[in-house]
């Protein structure tokens, strides 16, 4: 008889709870330094995406095109991550499943959370200033460098709200592309069950705290560079938002939203939705 290819929706609880259970014993060390690689693996395909997109991107007319350009381009990163090995912090909100099913306690999913968000933050600011330093921004006549500038910007200026609810969308289709690799059993499966959920957050514009460890500490950086500024201000940014891209900007207008709007996506409706319908009392009765 011929072996299945895959987990059903059903058998992918227990992978996943069977993964949170790793993930929260793996020595302190082992798990940070894998965080650092996740923090650059997603940086990488945040800059890709912006080279390949950021003439689109400045036009309000291929705008979407740009944006959709850009997916296609970012789901290597976490591709990176799922097979050649990393710790994400949006995919770790996974780990509630284990939680819920009373394998893994409450303090331990915290205190790994608070260890791969500092691993990938660490991650995404050393990609963000060898992109600084490396003369990219230069490209497009600075057009890249003045896009750097200008998504920073607007990711760091969008109302509290706003950035909780498209980190919660984005969350939920990053998690729901981890959750479904975790049914395919091999590399191919893998890579197309990432593949198309992250293609369709990026192309809808959602919001994810890793890649903006990333996107803004790279627009932070740009604006010490004056002609990047300069075509960024002939780009559409003002004066006035481009003084408030700071350092402080970055961790309580847009990372502490979107971090927290992440958490409710993975956690509660990828995780907990699942374990809640295949493994809570509810989900076992047998007229279900």
């Amino acid at each position: 008889m011929e072996t299945k290819k895959y987990f059903a929706p059903s058998e992918i609880v227990d992978v996943a709870i069977g993964a949170g259970i790793k993930k929260v014993s793996t020595p302190y060390l082992k798990e940070f330094m894998l965080a650092i690689l996740a923090g650059v693996f997603i940086g990488f395909a945040s800059e890709g995406s912006n080279m390949a997109a950021f003439n689109l991107l400045a036009d309000p007319g291929t705008y979407g095109l740009g944006k959709c350009l850009a997916g296609a381009i970012f789901g290597t990163g976490l591709m990176l991550v799922i097979i050649a090995g990393a710790e994400m912090f949006t995919g770790q909100t996974l780990i509630t499943a284990a939680v819920l099913d009373k394998k893994v306690r409450l303090s331990q999913m915290l205190t790994n959370w608070g260890l791969v968000w500092i691993g990938n933050l660490v991650g995404g600011v050393f990609l963000a200033y060898m992109m600084s330093q490396s003369g990219l921004f230069n490209s497009g006549d600075s057009l890249l460098g003045a896009m750097t500038i200008k998504i920073a910007v607007g990711k760091v200026t969008m109302p509290f709200m706003s950035a909780f609810f498209l980190g919660l969308m984005c969350n939920w289709l990053v998690c729901l592309a981890v959750w479904m690799s975790f049914a395919a059993k091999d590399i191919t499966g893998k890579i197309l069950a990432i593949f198309f959920p992250i293609w369709l957050f990026i192309t809808s514009g959602f919001e994810h705290s890793v890649a903006n460890m990333y996107y803004i500490p790279a627009g932070i950086l740009a604006k010490a560079n004056p002609k990047w500024v300069e075509v960024a201000l002939a780009n559409g940014v003002t004066q006035e938002k481009l003084d408030a891209l700071n350092w402080t900007s970055f961790f309580l207008n847009n990372e502490l939203p979107v971090t927290l709007g992440n958490i409710a996506g993975g956690a509660l409706l990828v995780a907990a939705y699942y374990w809640f319908i295949y493994k809570s009392d509810f989900g076992k009765k047998d007229d279900l």
